[in-house]
């Protein structure tokens, strides 16, 4: 493996949120938000420079860290699965920040607050282990990246320190660190039978072996528990709702999706030699049960941000129908491809709905439900962009997420799977019930007590993210062809 011209963008890509975490703590809170703002332009350009130097080569940009190929050495790697997910990390991260300045800033002649101080050097936590698990290529610093990713999130959850909230993220921790832990068992494991931990070296030599097989089944259950993959969700809701609205949206938009992605990583390109039908096969069952499950559970709650997370749970489960569609021989572009869109139509329409949930429930004192008759006119941004996010989880025309179910049921005819469209479209017509339980009060005739008028800027934030979620429908042939780069194709090989 030789390192590609550019490659040492991957290591600042890394480093740019480490720097700032370090300045934060060395500089306080009151500097932590500017360092954090000021970051966002640095960190949306590498990002961009990045895919832009993978679509220029069409092939996989990579970086080995002090000149030492693997396996003595460790690389860092970014293809078009990763450069894609780097991006829009680098548009959500900043996005949750600006709008979590009404929350957490600290004003001049205000004293310093523990909160806001943990809150921003989080928030470039989570980022700077995103993008090490976006880039990484070494199934153990690829652990300690999820380490770091759950050590950044988890205090998010109980920042406010409210009983609820500690207790949601405590449940949050435990089904973390039996994640964590069953993953490092399958890591050992590896290790133990090959020598390496580089994920190309390790999908040039594993077969088929019970060693291999117990160690996929140990890293693949504890990366289902990070991603609350059904029915081992029961930790996000109450994780997700009881957050700050800015901290919801990047638990929602990324954090999930970098367990998710890892486990594409491990099946898609450490696991090639293994049969895939039956993996892929259970996969898509959970994930086909988490989108029907996820969407009833959505259907009964009383609030809105709990709604929302529900629809977390359903939304998952789309991912994994990426198991089974990707990994067939016929159509598996398209499963890949529809997999990868609704993973970005999914974290930027699901980041706008918990921004907007964070202003209404600020705005009216509460997030109930059956209350909001009327707020639709009181509130007509906030409710503008819970419908258009709404649009996008239903998979209606013209949406991010009509484009990704689209892709996936034409890789469902392409194949020959036909089951797996139950839960597609079953999902779809669920998702409009819960998106009209909140939008059919809003409508109504009725006078609601506004206690507090929301800024406008955190409104245009919350509607600026669901447009990208909207114009993912729009995209060129271009695009999914990057998507592609790096891709391993069924029965072995790179595109």
């Amino acid at each position: 493996m030789t390192a590609s011209p550019g490659g040492a963008l991957l290591v600042f890509a890394v480093l740019t949120p480490v720097a700032g975490i370090l300045l934060s703590f060395a500089l306080g809170g009151r500097a932590a938000e500017r360092i954090t703002l000021a970051l966002a332009p640095i960190g949306l350009a590498l990002a961009g420079f990045i895919a832009f130097l993978v679509a220029r080569s069409g092939a996989p940009l990579v970086y080995v860290i002090g000149g030492l190929p693997p396996p003595l050495g460790i690389a860092l790697r970014a293809d078009g699965a990763s450069a894609t997910m780097m991006v829009a990390a680098a548009l959500i991260v900043p996005a949750a920040a600006f709008y979590a300045r009404a929350k957490f800033a600290t004003p001049d002649g205000v004293a310093e607050s523990r909160g806001a101080l943990t809150f921003w050097i989080m928030l470039q936590a989570i980022w700077a282990a995103l993008n090490l698990i976006f880039l990484g290529a070494d199934l153990f610093n690829l652990y300690v990246a999820l380490e770091l990713l759950t050590f950044a999130a988890v205090p998010l959850v109980c920042i406010d320190g409210r009983p609820e909230t500690l207790a949601a993220a405590l449940r949050y921790l435990l089904f973390a660190l039996f994640g964590s832990i069953s993953y490092l068992l399958g890591v050992a494991l590896l290790y133990g039978g090959y020598g390496t931990l580089d994920i190309v070296l390790l999908g040039e030599r594993i077969a088929a072996t019970p060693l291999v097989w117990t160690a996929a089944a140990l890293m693949t259950a504890g990366l289902l528990a990070k991603t609350a993959l059904f029915p081992l969700h029961i930790w996000l809701p109450p994780a997700h709702a009881n957050a700050p609205a800015a901290a919801s949206a990047v638990l929602s938009g990324l954090v999930v999706k970098g367990s998710f992605f890892l486990t594409l990583r491990l099946w898609f390109y450490v696991l090639p030699a293994l049969p895939m039908a039956a993996p892929a096969a259970i996969l898509g069952t959970l994930g086909g049960c988490a989108a029907l499950f996820g969407s009833i559970l959505a259907l009964r709650q009383p609030r809105l941000k709990l709604l929302v997370a529900y629809s977390t749970v359903a939304q998952i489960g789309y991912l994994f129908l990426v198991f089974p569609l990707a990994s067939a021989p016929a159509g598996g572009a398209l499963g890949w491809s529809g997999g990868f869109v609704q993973v970005l139509a999914h974290a930027f329409a699901k980041a706008a709905m918990f921004l907007s949930a964070g202003v209404l429930a600020e705005a009216l004192g509460h997030d109930r439900i059956a209350h909001f008759s009327g707020a639709a006119r009181a509130l007509p941004l906030t409710f503008l962009t819970l419908g258009l996010g709404g649009l996008s989880l239903m998979g209606l025309p013209p949406s991010g997420g009509f484009e990704a179910k689209w892709l996936m049921l034409r890789a469902c005819a392409a194949s020959g799977q036909w089951i797996w469209a139950v839960p597609i479209l079953g999902g779809g017509l669920l998702a409009g019930g819960y998106v009209y339980r909140i939008l059919a009060p809003a409508l109504a005739d009725g006078v609601v007590e506004v206690k507090a008028r929301p800024q406008l800027s955190r409104e245009l934030v919350a509607l600026g993210l669901v447009g990208v979620a909207l114009a993912l429908a729009f995209a060129p042939e271009g695009f999914f062809e990057f998507i592609q780069i790096g891709r391993p194709l069924a029965g072995g090989g790179a595109s």
